[in-house]
Parts: C-alpha cells; structure tokens; sequence
C-alpha cells in the first residue's frame, strides 16, 4: 500500500463521516462539493472535509482508493457513500438520512 493510500485508509477509519472535495467545507472550490457540503450542514452531520487541491496524489489516490472517477467522495464509516449525484439523489428519497441513522451517525430530524 503507497503512503497517499495509507493516509486515505487512516482517514476514512478514524473518522465517522469523511468528505474528500475541491477545497474547504467553508470555502468549497468546485459546485459538486458544494453541493454535498450543503447538504451535510442541512442535516447537521460531523463531518471531516479533506481539501484534495490541496495535494496531487492524494487527488489521484483518492479516485484510486474508491475506483470513483470524481471527487466529491463522501465515506461513512469507513465506507463509500458515493460522489455529488448519488448523495443528492439519496438525500432527496431521504436514503442518505436512513443509511446515516442505519451507522449510527447523529444529524438533525434523526429519529
């Protein structure tokens, strides 16, 4: 496993709920990761946002971690959620809500 993939896994496992996106959840720098910063602060989720702009290989290692071509990445313990239309389209069935409820994630309107 190289350094960047390691840093990825250590990322990923030690936090509940992690964003890997183009710039800051306060200063977003593309509109899909936008987007799912808007909706993370909707439902009032924790979250750690991990700028990939910040580094060339963790930009390229993080498509390479998920096989996902595209960043946002949104993973809940541990696990990959998906990028920009999978968590809009899960937040608008209300998929997103259940499947953070499901691990045990606390946000806002969680029964």
């Amino acid at each position: 496993m190289t350094a960047i993939n390691e840093f990825i896994d250590n990322e990923v496992k030690n936090a509940d709920v992690v964003l890997f996106m183009k710039g800051t959840p306060a200063f977003p720098q593309c509109g899909f990761s936008g987007q799912v910063v808007q909706i993370l602060d909707y439902l009032g989720v924790e979250y750690k946002g991990i700028n990939v702009l910040a580094d060339d290989d963790l930009r390229h290692g993080i498509k390479e971690y998920s096989n996902w071509p595209t960043i946002p990445q949104l993973y809940v313990k541990g696990e990959f959620v998906g990028g920009c239309d999978i968590i809009r389209e899960m937040f608008q069935a209300e998929e997103l809500q259940g499947h953070l409820a499901d691990k045990g994630i606390a946000f806002k309107g969680a029964a």
